[in-house]
């Protein structure tokens, strides 16, 4: 009688534990650094991405919630930050599932804090990429590109009395000069507008110097009221012609602002900081500009704009033309393209720093690349 033979029972795989996972992601790292040139200074980036003379960076220290859309990123800036005034605002570079986002924000903290950090208060909108994604998915440690601040929307050598005017995510770069020059200033009213009394971002603070009689805030809930039209200012700051005012919110209000210190012959007291308004128009296909070889081209949206680039004599750098090694990567401008894989639409306008693959992106809608 033959023997029915087994064959034996393989070994239970190990279950993968935190140390395990973490040795399994540094291997893929030294893998994907074996594959790609690199030179002295990448290596750098990998363990001090902060040091004095590298890209200038920030890492995410904290986060802080203000109101239900509204958070502050509290961020450690590379050696080579200049610092800032008050008032000034800065661009960051944030990743988003794959793509660098550059987005500019009001600093809302003191210039040379002691432990050196900075922030800027973020406000998610409904369609905004990257105010979302602060919102929702930033954590500290993470590492994000930082350009020097910059702005005029500063109070100088300005001590006498004054008005700010601002609504929604208009408080934050006010709230940069308040936190530095609150004590040195005559006689400070701050009018604000927000929908209810929990999305006035950095309310708390704003009511306990109210309280403390630092400044005098007048809230208006544009909810049930509408925003406050400057020329209802002669009942809540009679005084508001013999002040300097420093505005900053909805284009509406600023445009309304403009036009009653014009009319009272007080432009020169009036001080503007407007946000821009991202407009892209998006469809499928359009005119591909190459800025920098002045070559307008059309393309449908099924053609790769590599292709349609060299369809019209364009040099356009190039490797696997299958999204695989970045080597067609180039800035968009502005404009709208879609991802041939994913369908995943990406717009950008000037100084967004946008960078794109040419490969597997299409026009959807007119788009400047920088080639």
């Amino acid at each position: 009688m033959a023997l029915l033979r087994t064959a034996p029972m393989p070994p239970p795989t190990p279950r993968r534990g935190p140390r395990l996972d973490a040795l399994g992601t540094a291997a893929r790292r030294v893998a994907a650094m074996a594959l790609t040139p690199l030179v002295p200074a990448d290596y750098l980036d990998l363990v001090a991405p902060l040091r004095k003379g590298a890209d200038l960076r920030a890492k995410v220290v904290r986060l802080e919630r203000e109101t239900r859309d509204a958070t502050t990123v509290v961020l450690r800036p590379g050696g080579d930050w200049q610092g800032h005034v008050p008032g000034q605002y800065v661009r960051l570079g944030i990743d988003v599932d794959g793509v660098r986002r550059w987005r500019a924000y009001s600093l809302t903290s003191v210039p040379a804090a002691p432990d050196g950090l900075i922030s800027v208060t973020v406000k998610a909108i409904p369609d905004g990429v990257v105010s979302r994604h602060v919102r929702d998915r930033l954590r500290p440690g993470t590492i994000v590109q930082l350009d020097q601040a910059t702005g005029d929307f500063v109070l100088g050598a300005h001590r006498g009395p004054t008005l700010f005017l601002t609504a929604g995510s208009g408080i934050t770069p006010v709230m940069g000069m308040l936190r530095s020059r609150l004590d040195a200033l005559d006689d400070v009213v701050v009018v604000h507008s927000a929908p209810t009394r929990d999305d006035v971002v950095f309310g708390p603070q704003l009511r306990a110097w109210h309280a403390e009689g630092r400044l005098r805030l007048v809230e208006r809930r544009t909810a049930s009221a509408g925003i406050l039209h400057p020329s209802a200012l002669d009942d809540v700051v009679p005084d508001w012609r013999d002040r300097h005012t420093w505005a900053c919110g909805p284009t509406a209000l600023l445009d309304d602002a403009e036009t009653h210190w014009a009319d009272a012959g007080l432009a020169d007291r009036l001080h503007t900081e407007r946000f821009r308004a991202t407009v892209v128009a998006t469809g499928e296909g359009g005119t591909v500009t190459f800025a920098r070889s002045g070559t307008d081209v059309e393309a449908d949206g099924a053609t790769p704009l590599l292709d349609a680039g060299e369809g019209a004599g364009v040099l356009m750098p190039s490797g696997c033309r299958m999204g695989i090694c970045f080597g067609c990567v180039a800035g968009l401008r502005s404009g709208a393209v879609r991802d041939l894989r994913s369908g995943e639409l990406t717009t950008a306008v000037p100084e967004d720093g946008v960078r794109i693959q040419t490969c597997v992106s299409a026009a959807a809608g007119p788009c400047e690349i920088d080639l």
